[in-house]
């Protein structure tokens, strides 16, 4: 199974646990990264490369921080110019049927801020809902998302830990 990363982290160098997952799978031989943020700095996506990319893979997975309920910038306009109609749905959209989608993100607040008695008074699952509709409108399967919260303060041993687990998960995909 041919598996498309799509790193999308616009500071690179400020994120410990962002750096870590990237390594944890960089050298995996059914995985291309793709650092979206290193191809793209003033959000000009090459709309013909990033359609061959995913017409050649058999899963996709978005790392990225969550930002302000949503993902980078850069990935959501990915999102509105890659996956058009006729591509990835409408009349002839039929690229993206049977393929699977991963999230892999990573909070700065602790797991207990996702909740409904939490500070963002939401789960994930609920916050993740318009990645979900958007993969499933893509005809894609949607696998549940894998988290990471409390970046700002996990120590080292847990970060590793969960690169671990990303990496585990990408070879059970592949």
């Amino acid at each position: 199974m041919s598996i498309l990363f799509q790193f999308t982290h616009p500071y690179p160098h400020r994120s410990r646990v962002n750096r870590v997952l990237l390594d944890a799978v960089r050298d995996l031989p059914n995985v291309l990264v793709n650092d979206l943020y290193a191809l793209y700095p003033k959000l000009h996506v090459d709309v013909e490369r990033e359609q061959a990319l995913l017409r050649e893979s058999d899963a996709v997975v978005f790392q990225h921080p969550f930002y302000w309920y949503s993902a980078p910038a850069l990935l959501k306009e990915w999102i509105d110019v890659v996956l058009e109609q006729g591509f990835a749905y409408g009349p002839g959209g039929t690229a993206l049927h049977g393929k699977i989608w991963l999230h892999s993100v990573t909070t700065g607040m602790g797991g207990d801020a996702y909740g409904p008695e939490g500070l963002n008074q939401a789960t994930m699952a609920e916050l993740l809902k318009p990645f979900e509709r958007t993969a499933r409108f893509c005809g894609m399967g949607w696998q549940a998302p894998l988290v990471f919260h409390g970046a700002h303060e996990a120590d080292a041993g847990r970060i590793a830990e969960h690169g671990r687990a990303l990496r585990s998960l990408l070879e059970t995909l592949g």
